[in-house]
């Protein structure tokens, strides 16, 4: 069976999409129940995801102490 995706990273965007592994919230919901080809759908389909989105930085932006 297919490893899960989750990397421990997770931060669900705007539309329910983990920043971390690219899968939705039902997605990752579904992953415990879901057989081996719908868990290779669901990797699929979030690598695709995560390709198509620009990468959400979750490190705090420096400080400029002149601000």
């Amino acid at each position: 069976m297919p490893a899960s995706p989750c990397n421990r990273i997770c931060c669900l965007n705007h539309s329910d999409v983990c920043l971390g592994c690219g899968r939705t919230l039902q997605e990752i919901k579904d992953w415990h129940t879901a057989d081996r080809k719908q868990k290779l759908q669901i990797l699929q389909q979030a690598q695709q995801r995560l390709i198509a989105q620009p990468q959400f930085d979750i490190r705090h932006p420096a400080v400029n102490p002149s601000e």
